[in-house]
């Protein structure tokens, strides 16, 4: 049999080296804690209606055979005090168990847009107690209708030729002190674009969303803090039909769920020295019409730039040739907080290809399918179609 060549011997022996060398390498520390905590599925939430609202984590090791089999969590109003326990709103104490997920609050009864914090650790089945996850949060909506101190508000278009224009509704109001904390509710039947001050909050879209709106209607929780200032404020509120009564299903099928577009809005102000205020849409709100003169789901929108308002959103704005809202007695005893992500504008697409048809009109091709707004630029005289 022929003998192995040296350089081949010195591999294996190289490789056995290696293995002792592997052999006795330390092993690393053991590291275990807890992440990723959400409540109701978000990470600190504001807006939340649940009354008993549930928590989630994950657990991050660098060693392997790890599993939770007890776990504790803390809630409280005072962030800075969670750990110490004093003192505390509730506390599960230790639970035996390895579930991590949807483990429901059971403390005192929560409160209506109040902010709780929480924490929690977990026991594994190698002896180790994690410590405290990085404290999280959740903050409560209006939990019911009572808490609801707004009206619902509508324009008032009698003339008939003008029903499908998207009306412009407004508010001014003088904030007296530093601000603190700020918190929009609203919803509407249709759908709504707030701005706040001439800015819109956030990127959020196709507000307050599509539900059976006679059984629940989805409202939203703005965090409204840094958009606000002292002194003089405004609130602007454009309308649209959406699906509430827009045109929608088959035989040119509209006004599913009702004829008129309103809005409903509560904006709770915290000032620095704690003391509170709150505006709400009542009959002092004002409307006026604007440039979109149509506005539909399937059959898309008629804007006449002719008829835009320059800072119509702002406080400076002068609104005394506006008309007053109607103030109406709709259900609120269907109003829920949003539960699922909201609808952002996320990508701008540029068009593969722009041609004509055969009919002459103008056709872009995207590129893919896709749900969203065109801009575009035109040159030509005022009045032009």
């Amino acid at each position: 049999m022929k003998k192995p060549s040296v350089f081949f011997s010195v591999l294996i022996l190289s490789g056995f080296l290696l293995i002792g060398q592997l052999s006795f390498a330390q092993s690393p520390k053991p590291f275990i804690e807890v992440t990723g905590t959400r409540v109701e599925y978000q990470v600190n939430p504001v807006g939340v209606d649940v009354l008993q609202p549930r928590f989630s984590w994950k657990i991050k090791a660098n060693v392997r055979n790890i599993k939770q089999i007890a776990y504790e969590i803390r809630v409280g109003q005072h962030p800075d005090k969670l750990k110490n326990g004093d003192p505390l709103l509730w506390t599960s104490k230790k639970v035996q168990t390895d579930e991590s997920n949807q483990i429901v609050y059971q403390g005192p009864a929560l409160k209506p847009g109040q902010k709780y914090y929480w924490t929690v650790r977990i026991w594994d089945n190698q002896n180790h107690i994690t410590d405290w996850s990085a404290t999280a949060f959740w903050e409560t909506g209006l939990l019911n209708a009572s808490n609801w101190k707004a009206y619902w508000i509508e324009s008032v278009i009698t003339d008939t030729l003008k029903e499908a224009v998207s009306p412009l509704i407004r508010k001014t109001f003088k904030l007296k002190k530093e601000v603190k904390s700020a918190r929009l509710y609203i919803t509407a039947h249709g759908l709504y674009q707030l701005e706040v001050n001439g800015k819109k909050p956030n990127d959020w879209v196709l507000t307050p969303g599509w539900t059976s709106y006679h059984k629940h209607l989805q409202y939203q929780t703005y965090d409204v803090t840094g958009d606000l200032q002292k002194g003089e404020n405004a609130i602007g509120i454009i309308l649209g039909k959406g699906w509430y009564s827009g045109y929608l299903a088959w035989n040119n099928g509209k006004n599913l769920y009702g004829k008129q577009s309103a809005v409903l809005a509560q904006l709770e102000v915290e000032y620095a020295d704690g003391s509170k205020t709150r505006i709400v849409t009542d009959k002092t709100w004002k409307f006026n019409l604007g440039p979109i003169l149509m506005s539909e789901i399937y059959h898309g929108e008629t804007y006449d730039a002719r008829l835009e308002i320059p800072g119509w959103s702002t406080p400076s704005f002068s609104d005394k040739s506006w008309k007053p809202v109607a103030v109406k007695d709709y259900n609120k005893d269907i109003l829920v907080a949003q539960v699922g992500p909201p609808v952002r504008d996320l990508v701008e697409l540029t068009p593969v290809n722009v041609f004509k048809a055969p009919n002459a009109d103008t056709l872009v091709d995207m590129g893919q399918n896709m749900v969203g707004w065109v801009r575009l630029k035109v040159n030509g005289k005022a009045g032009s179609k």
